[in-house]
């Protein structure tokens, strides 16, 4: 695989360099042997960049819970003395996923080769994320990959779960928005053409919100096709966009400036932040390998920069928690506290766990909150498209029985 790599050395101008390694780990321990730091990598695959609206529907075959599950037995079995061919022989067997069985085979026969462990993980990106193969390094050279394991699965487990609290928030609003949608286009392509029949047989004189929707009917109507391509081409747009490093940075941008939505934002990428630190620290993974790895982790550009800055600072031999207290409008002032209180007691991967556990549980009640509170708002908008409609179509009707 080539990655393109933006390389800073110290004292020296940015450098930008395409390199062929297994994993992006692999391009960060040649960058770090250089005695330069990876500032921005990409994936090289082609010349040709393809739009990313091509790969909305490619998955791995392999769900994250299948890996965090993965993680757990092996786990088990090499802390009850199975060796680690024998544990992946087993995974392979019990496994019912076709993928999952044909990665851990190559896992294995990587292994068998002499391949070490995260070697072997390293293979296989797009299934393990790098957070994955550096504590599997960790826990190697340790000698407690057991430990190692469990707790990074603890670590992809909690992640998890906040992801998925957070979406399940966001599904009932959308299947409303989605459901008054359809209604609305039913209803302007069944039942107002047949009212304004009547209205043209009778000639009535229709208010101006009345033309307005008799004329979005008529349009629909007469251009199905152009309509049709017009909201296939809104969804892939949309998505697309969401997917896009500007579209990224626009709604990350937009959502903190929100109430109750920003601190909620916040929070959920403190809690990311803390938890991927602590789990690497606690495995014994170098802190500026544990930062990069953290920065990738992150995914929305802001909250990266930062974790980025905190790796230059300790690079320097500045402390850690510098950079996050001069960034207090995206981690809150708590987080950077609590850091530097771990740095002088020397438990910072204690302190960063406890953060996270923090931030995770006010996230949790935080999206409760927000149900409760967008419920309301939903009715009332459902209300306001409802009353609209029905004042605009029932009023021609009501001046039509006036006058008789």
């Amino acid at each position: 695989m080539k990655y393109r790599v933006t390389i800073h050395k110290e004292g020296a101008p940015d450098e930008k360099r395409t390199i062929e390694a297994d994993s992006r780990f692999a391009v960060y321990e040649q960058i770090q042997k250089e005695g330069a730091v990876v500032t921005g990598i990409t994936e090289n695959i082609s010349i040709l960049k393809l739009p990313a609206w091509l790969f909305i529907n490619i998955g791995t075959g392999v769900k994250r819970d299948e890996i965090i599950r993965v993680a757990k037995n092996l786990s088990a079995m090499l802390s009850a003395g199975l060796s680690l061919s024998r544990a992946l022989s087993v995974i392979e067997r019990q496994s019912s996923n076709k993928n999952l069985k044909k990665i851990a085979v190559g896992i294995s026969e990587s292994v068998k080769k002499g391949s070490s462990f995260h070697e072997a993980l390293a293979l296989y990106p797009a299934i393990f994320p790098a957070v994955f193969v550096a504590m599997a390094r960790a826990g190697e050279e340790s000698g407690s990959l057991s430990e190692s394991l469990t707790v990074v699965a603890l670590q992809m487990e909690r992640s998890e779960e906040l992801t998925r609290k957070i979406k399940g928030a966001m599904i009932y609003p959308i299947i409303v928005m989605v459901a008054v949608v359809i209604v609305g286009i039913l209803m302007l392509i069944y039942v107002v053409p047949t009212l304004t029949r009547t209205f043209n047989q009778l000639g009535v004189q229709v208010p101006l919100a009345t033309r307005i929707i008799v004329g979005m009917s008529n349009f629909m109507i007469t251009n199905v096709t152009i309509v049709l391509a017009g909201i296939i081409a809104v969804i892939v747009g949309g998505i697309t966009f969401l997917r896009s490093r500007i579209g990224n940075r626009i709604i990350i941008a937009i959502a903190l400036h929100l109430p109750v939505i920003g601190e909620l934002v916040r929070e959920t990428y403190s809690a990311r932040t803390s938890r991927t630190l602590s789990s690497l620290l606690s495995s014994s993974v170098p802190v500026l390998d544990a930062l990069s790895i953290t920065k990738e982790v992150v995914h929305a550009e802001v909250f990266a920069n930062v974790v980025g800055e905190a790796e230059v600072h300790v690079r320097k031999g500045e402390l850690l928690s510098q950079a996050f207290a001069t960034h207090t409008k995206l981690y809150p002032i708590l987080m950077s506290d609590m850091l530097t209180v771990g740095e002088e007691t020397g438990k910072v991967a204690e302190m960063l766990k406890q953060i996270a556990e923090f931030y995770e549980e006010d996230v949790a009640q935080k999206t409760k909150d927000l149900s409760t509170i967008i419920e309301p708002v939903l009715m009332l908008f459902i209300g306001t498209v409802v009353g609209i409609f029905a004042v605009s179509m029932i009023a021609p009707i009501y001046s039509l029985s006036s006058a008789f």
